[in-house]
């Protein structure tokens, strides 16, 4: 049985352990790796520990980038928020309903949910506010106005139909 000490932790070989880290996409940890180490060498982490403490902002970062991923590709753009809709304009307006829809009850019930109304009642601020909260809820969500749908169908290139 050889029993050699454990190399020295010196920049380059942290350097090409985070390099290492990063190319099986545990970019989190890469990132902090000299922080990690330290913590981990101070605080007398088990080995156990250290993984956990890896896993866990591992996870927090994955669910980030994914909800900016799934944020990018709704293409919801600005919108007010549901908390400074005037639900006194318009006057016949079922906020019970918009609200029930916010709890987004219909997705897992495969119900679809139309508003309709004259322009600027605020259909589209509410649908996006719905899209919204069903992003952040973990769903995919891809949002366009009735004239960008008419726009993408009437496009002359097959290309251009499949990019949108």
């Amino acid at each position: 049985m050889n029993s050699q000490s454990p190399a020295p932790i010196t920049a380059q070989s942290t350097t090409e352990l985070a390099t290492q880290l990063t190319n099986i996409g545990l970019r989190v940890t890469a990132a902090g790796l000299p922080d990690l180490i330290a913590r981990a060498t101070t605080q007398r982490w088990s080995p156990h520990m250290l993984l956990e403490q890896i896993a866990a902002a591992e996870t927090v970062d994955k669910s980030r980038r994914s909800l900016e991923r799934r944020l990018r590709l709704a293409r919801l753009g600005r919108f007010k928020p549901i908390a400074d809709f005037d639900w006194l304009w318009p006057k016949k307006i079922d906020r019970a309903l918009i609200e029930r829809a916010l709890t987004l009850d219909f997705i897992p019930e495969a119900r679809n949910l139309i508003l309709l109304g004259a322009n600027g009642l605020g259909k589209t601020m509410l649908s996006k506010n719905i899209a919204y909260t069903a992003v952040l809820a973990g769903h995919t969500v891809i949002f366009r106005t009735a004239a960008e749908l008419l726009a993408d169908l009437q496009s002359d290139s097959p290309a251009l139909r499949r990019r949108n």
